[in-house]
Formats: structure tokens, sequence, C-alpha cells
């Protein structure tokens, strides 16, 4: 029911409320979006196939400017999918290896002696670079999680009491094993909810494996730079003149205060979860080629940006309930025409 009153709500575009005056900035980002997005997936797809709405998602969360979570069992490509995607935005690239006796400064640096100046010169870590590949995430302890807090949530790395900024933009995409229970760190609550994104990579389904095993043996090329540094700046720059209505807003309000109420939800959706639903949402809507979000695109996402968010009750984790369960019923629950 939701789903049909958004279409129809999205059929008549943004004229609800009031569109803005110029709509200008938001259609020429919707047409960049629109044929990157195509060009972005046909070039993963000839690496790693079944992986357009994984695709969709990353792209979402560049032209938002955030971070994802890639969480899947192991040999379903999330690395190699990171790889790909990271060569195709042009920016500075580096990988971190998270193992167990990772130190807080093997990530952002520290400073050491240089004997030619007799002074302390700071020697920068990996996390000094526009897309940091942060695999396995969950293998280092919470000292080392908390060297990636700052990065993420202000964009700048303080080493030895100097606050030094990070080049931008800067995405972190971190793959996790969810199986895995050896050797392994539950990823703290304040972590995880400085990923824009949880993005789960399941496995690509028969023909899809079918097609994988057609490009086994053939090495893949490098994928062509189709983005640079200034390019994304400028998209994420024009993301808030994406249109909303009023009753969106207030839709998406009501869907974070519907989990808070949720009888099996112990720690329900923060403002910070609210705003990530309407970037997410204007994201979304310009990667398919429109100027204006509904709230289809509010509900494509939500799980997404939702689903790491929320904190069950124990006794809800014992009856088998999972935060998909609470998602689906928040979603039923909340009438897109009611709000407003």
């Amino acid at each position: 029911m939701n789903r049909a009153q958004s279409a129809s709500a999205a059929a008549h575009g943004p004229s609800t409320n009031g569109p803005p005056e110029d709509v200008g900035p938001a259609q020429e980002l919707a047409r960049e979006a629109h044929e990157l997005y195509r060009r972005v997936a046909d070039q993963v797809s000839r690496v790693v196939v079944g992986a357009d709405d994984v695709t969709q998602q990353l792209l979402i969360a560049l032209l938002a400017g955030g971070h994802v979570l890639l969480e899947g069992v192991p040999g379903v490509a999330k690395t190699t999918l990171s790889k790909v995607f990271a060569g195709l935005l042009g920016c500075v690239y580096h990988r971190v290896q998270f193992t167990p006796d990772l130190l807080p400064s093997d990530v952002t640096g520290a400073s050491i002696l240089d004997r030619n100046a007799n002074d302390f010169v700071l020697r920068k870590g990996p996390i000094f670079c526009q897309v940091l590949l942060a695999d396995e995430i969950n293998r280092a302890p919470a000292k080392t999680q908390a060297a990636l807090l700052e990065a993420m949530q202000e964009y700048q790395v303080t080493v030895d009491g100097q606050t030094i900024p990070l080049p931008r933009p800067f995405l972190v995409l971190a793959t996790q094993n969810p199986v895995e229970q050896e050797g392994v760190y539950r990823l703290p609550e304040a972590q995880l909810d400085r990923f824009l994104l949880r993005v789960e990579m399941g496995y690509p389904g028969f023909e899809h494996e079918v097609n994988m095993l057609k490009l086994h043996g053939r090495p893949p090329a490098d994928p062509p730079s189709m983005f640079d540094a200034d390019m994304i700046i400028a998209l994420q720059a024009k993301l808030p003149n994406v249109f909303a209505r009023e009753t969106l807003y207030r839709y998406i309000v009501e869907l974070a205060e519907a989990t808070r109420r949720h009888p099996d939800v112990a720690l329900g959706a923060s403002p910070r979860a609210a705003l990530c639903l309407l970037r997410c949402a204007r994201a979304r809507a310009v990667l398919l080629g429109r100027h204006f979000c509904t709230h289809e695109d509010v509900q494509a996402i939500a799980y997404g940006v939702l689903g790491h968010r929320l904190i069950l009750r124990p006794e809800a984790e014992i009856e088998g309930r999972s935060v998909a369960d609470v998602v689906k019923d928040v979603l039923a629950e909340v009438n897109v025409l009611g709000t407003g």
C-alpha cells in the first residue's frame, strides 16, 4: 500500500507544497548522476557479477558523503568490489588489513625522530587518503576502532596533539564477516553509527554465478577513472538542491519515532538516522534520474540506513525477531498519505 501511494506521489512530481524556485542544479545533478550510475554499473559488472544493487548503494553513499559497511560471508567479492569501485573514483586509495594486533598508530600514523632535523616529524598513516578500504574491520580491537571515529565523523585526525584535516572527499569502505566469531570484535554502536549505510552482500544467484565462472580466468583490466575529487565534491554540493516535500520530512521523522516506540526495540533511530534517510533518499532519486525524492526512495533505503542503528530487546532476539522484521513493521505502520 505504501509503495503504491509513493508511486502515485512520484508521478505528480514536486508540485505539492511548492516546488523550489530554481531546480536547475538538481536537474543537472540528476542527469549527471543517472549517466554515471549507468556507466559505473557497467564497469563493475565486468568484474563482479550480480552486484547491481550493491553498486547503487555505494554510489548513494558517495553522493551523500557517507561511509559504507559491506557485510557478507567470505568469498562473495566484498573486497574485490570495493577495490573496483575505488578505482573508478580516481582518488587516492589505501587499504588496511585489520588484525587483532593492529595499533591505532598503524592507521593514523605517529611521530618519529628525524635525526637529520633533530626533531620529531609526523609519519602519516594510511588513513590520509580519499578512499580507505578497511578490510575485515571487526578483527581490530576497540582501541584501534576508536582511531577511526574522529576521521569518519569530523574528517580530521589528531596525532600527538596535532590535528590534521583529511583530504576531501573522504570515504571509508569497510568489510566484515558477520558469521565468524573467532578472533573478531563486535563493532561498538558509536562506530556503527558513523556508517551511513550497511550493505549486505549475499550469494550472486545461479545465473550470475554461471556468468562469474565464464569470466573466471580472464585477467580483469583496471577500470577507467570516471570521477575525480573535484567532481565528487561538486556532485555532493548539489545534493541538498534535490526537492523534498514537507510531507516527506514528516514521514521520515514519523519513521524514526516509530522505531523508538516499537515493542521489540531497545534503542531506536536517532535524529542523525533521520538525516541519513533524507540524504540517501535524495541520492537515490538523482541516480534514477529524478530531481525530486519521494517516499518510495525513503522506503528503498530504509533498511540500509536503519538496520545497523537499531538495537533489539533480548526477549525479541530470543523469539527470533530481527531488525529487518522491525523495519518492515515500521514501514507498514507509518501511513504515507497520513503525514503532514
